[in-house]
């Protein structure tokens, strides 16, 4: 029996079939408790094998079957066994982060039915309306027989309020009778809107929908390149209602858990059947539920994160990625993979459709339509009466500032206001102020154990790390000379909330950041105050860049993006321009136009000049044609080996003898560029290095990894230090 565990080691392990003999066939995907080591511990099969390459007096048996059934299914093993090979990962580790975090471990199945109600026959034939004067019991049988299924005892008191009166009396009749429901199997689905109240397609979303509705049944990938507000979702709407009347499923992956609410909120007023959500904002318990009601084909649909790209769907029909470009989308620690690049391997496998959809493409997507390896739909119109905003540069060198908003920025924000318009104003830093120092002697308050200064959070009165999440109480004197004269430079999101309100003291102003939306629930909540127009100044960081309509909202305000402008990262520019784009786009999404107003101190910056004359479609081909110059991806493949220690001099010597192995395994297609320090050196209190692989060729810088891994895998261990391999690195910091 080949056996995976969750352990840091390559390969599978041999073990004897269970000494108890049992009627369960032993089935690749099956949940075992294996020894291991001194210890006991979960593994999966994954093959049958009648010989070993091991001592078979040596081989240890399998002590327990889990489950009843596989939890994976051969189309899902075939995919994390692909993905393991490609990224360099532990087959192990691999299979168990596809599991939900209980499962990891010898438990049994959640059971995930719940209390309900359900129509008996003779219920089902009784017209409410002869139950005589029973209003309460009338208005129960009707709900419940709305709901074939059963109706969990939740939602009727939520509906009904205590109801346990007409309950007992209609099972006393043999009208109703109690059930276990497995959850939001007894929802009653809302009617799709009436044909009259649907939106109306343009010509390019009907030319979108036909073309992958004609792809249906078989493999295609297909970029969805739509202007902002250009009705992305209500394509994806069209799209899944087809899949859903076909009795398949549907898989949505988003990259933020942000993104979430307002997505299910409209497939939920639009589609039929069950919504099963996966993030990690979710419970233990909630997501299991969610991950067994799509393994078992009960949710039509499934939304999540990258990690749902996993999630046994034995009907798949179609794959969405929405914001396909977002480097959220990649995992950056322990099993290092790409959300979108996996739904596009799991579609092949699946033999479905794939779409990519984004305002701004990636330029790896984008050479990939460009080379007609994925079919290109562009929307190059918003919908309905929805037209693009104007963009505008604001030079403002030796402009007086208030709040960090210049003049012009102010009257046009009071413009607005007047009109009842909405005002959105991004600044892409959060807490009070990032940098707090002594006007004395020059201190500046720096994290103890990583490169990078401390942010100041004045509320809570405390300095923050955001790298390492390391925090001390904000001082009252210097550190160095014991000065009282600190003071705060910069500006963050909580500062600037501060600032505005003398500016605009009639004004409702609303905050959405990684600090505001901590408490589970209030981003929903914060996201109801803007669309109900509550909130007419809106504020915050990236969080709000990603997929969300604000029909309210005819001004943004841009407020410093300059240091991205020179950063050292090859795809910074990229981001950027995406970032750029995307925050502008939620200006003038309704009938009232749109103004952004972007402030600048560089408004000659070529990445901000290029945007503004030929928009994202022309800065995209011209970094395409500077990273085909400097063959860099799409024009070249990357991995990157890191190595992180207490001992600065410890990462770069194992660099130095990776370098060494790699370059004995005789590639010389493959580039070795390093090692180096890593662009933020110390970070958490440890020194951090990097070594980086480049070739033209995939299948070769592949066959370079498979042997480099096997081989670094094979060093002595050194204390303290870890290292890891990054196939298709996203981040270089």
């Amino acid at each position: 029996m080949r056996v995976a565990v969750a352990a840091p080691l390559a390969g599978l392990f041999d073990y004897l079939p269970p000494a108890i003999p049992s009627d369960q066939a032993l089935v690749p995907g099956l949940r075992l408790l294996v020894p291991f080591g001194r210890a006991r511990r979960v593994g999966i099969l994954l093959a049958l094998a009648a010989r070993t390459e091991q001592d078979p007096t040596r081989l240890k048996r399998i002590e327990s079957i889990l489950d009843a059934r596989p939890l994976l299914s051969p189309v899902d093993l075939r995919l994390i066994e692909w993905a393991a090979a490609y990224y360099q990962q532990p087959i192990g580790e691999a299979l168990f982060t596809a599991l939900p975090a209980r499962l990891r471990q010898p438990s049994p199945l959640l059971d995930d039915r719940v209390p309900g109600v359900q129509v008996t026959p003779a219920g089902q034939n009784r017209d409410p309306a002869n139950l005589g004067r029973a209003p309460r019991q009338r208005e129960l049988l009707a709900l419940v027989q709305a709901a074939p299924a059963g109706l969990a005892m939740s939602t009727l008191r939520q509906r009904l309020g205590d109801c346990g009166g007409p309950l007992r009396t209609l099972r006393e009749k043999g009208l109703l009778t109690l059930c276990q429901l497995t959850p939001d199997s007894s929802l009653i689905p809302p009617p799709p809107l009436p044909e009259t109240n649907r939106p109306n397609l343009n010509p390019d979303q009907m030319l979108a929908v036909q073309a992958i509705l004609d792809a249906l049944g078989g493999f295609r990938s297909f970029l969805l390149d739509g202007v902002t507000g250009s009705g992305k979702t209500e394509v994806y709407i069209r799209l899944i209602e087809s899949v859903i009347a076909a009795g398949r499923q549907t898989l949505v992956v988003v990259p933020e858990i942000g993104l979430t609410p307002q997505l299910r909120e409209r497939f939920t007023q639009r589609l039929p059947g069950p919504i099963a959500v996966l993030h990690s904002a979710l419970n233990a318990s909630e997501r299991e539920r969610n991950w067994h009601q799509a393994a078992r084909g009960e949710a039509t649909l499934v939304l999540g994160t990258r990690s749902a790209v996993f999630v046994p769907l034995p009907r798949l029909g179609l794959i969405l990625v929405d914001e396909e470009h977002d480097p959220s989308l990649k995992q950056q620690d322990g099993f290092r993979y790409s959300g979108r690049d996996l739904a596009v391997r799991r579609a092949q496998l699946a033999g479905c459709p794939v779409v990519l959809g984004t305002a701004t493409p990636s330029l790896e997507t984008l050479h990939n339509a460009g080379t007609e390896r994925y079919g290109w739909l562009r929307l190059p119109q918003r919908a309905g009466a929805a037209r693009p905003p104007t963009i505008s540069l604001l030079d403002i060198r030796n402009q007086p500032l208030q709040a960090g908003l210049s003049s012009v920025l102010r009257e046009h924000m009071h413009a607005e206001i007047a009109a009842g318009n909405q005002i959105l104003l991004f600044l892409n830093r959060r807490g009070y102020a990032p940098v707090f120092t002594c006007h004395s002697c020059g201190w500046v308050g720096g994290c103890p154990h990583c490169d990078a200064r401390l942010t100041l959070h004045l509320h809570l009165k405390r300095l923050w790390c955001h790298h390492c999440d390391w925090s001390q109480p904000l001082p009252n004197r210097c550190p160095d000379c014991r000065s009282d004269d600190l003071r705060m430079l910069g500006r963050g999101t909580q500062r600037l909330e501060d600032d505005l309100r003398p500016l605009f003291p009639e004004t409702t102003i609303t905050r959405i950041d990684r600090d505001s939306t901590r408490r589970k629930g209030e981003l929903d909540r914060l996201l109801g105050t803007v669309q109900r127009g509550e909130a007419q100044i809106l504020l915050g960081t990236q969080m709000l860049a990603k997929g969300h309509d604000f029909p309210g909202v005819t001004l943004v305000g841009i407020l410093d993006l300059d240091q991205s402008l020179y950063a050292s990262d090859f795809r910074a520019p990229e981001r950027t321009a995406q970032l750029i784009v995307q925050v502008a786009g939620r200006a003038g999404r309704a009938e009232r136009p749109g103004r952004v107003v972007l402030q600048t101190r560089h408004p000659e910056h070529p990445l901000l000049q290029s945007l503004l004359r030929d928009g994202y479609a022309g800065f995209a081909a011209a970094a395409l044609d500077e990273r085909r110059a400097a063959e860099l991806p799409p024009f070249a493949h990357l991995a990157l080996l890191r190595a992180e220690s207490p001992q600065a001099e410890a990462a770069l010597a194992f660099l130095r003898e990776a370098r060494a192995l790699a370059t004995g395994l005789e590639q010389p297609s493959v580039q070795l560029l390093g090692p180096v320090p890593a662009p933020m050196e110390r970070r958490a209190g440890r020194y951090r290095a990097q070594l980086l692989a480049q070739c033209a060729e995939r299948p070769r810088l592949q066959q370079m990894l498979a042997q480099w891994n096997t081989a670094l895998r094979a060093l002595p261990r050194v204390k303290g230090l870890r290292w890891s391999l990054d196939v298709d690195p996203q981040d270089m910091l």
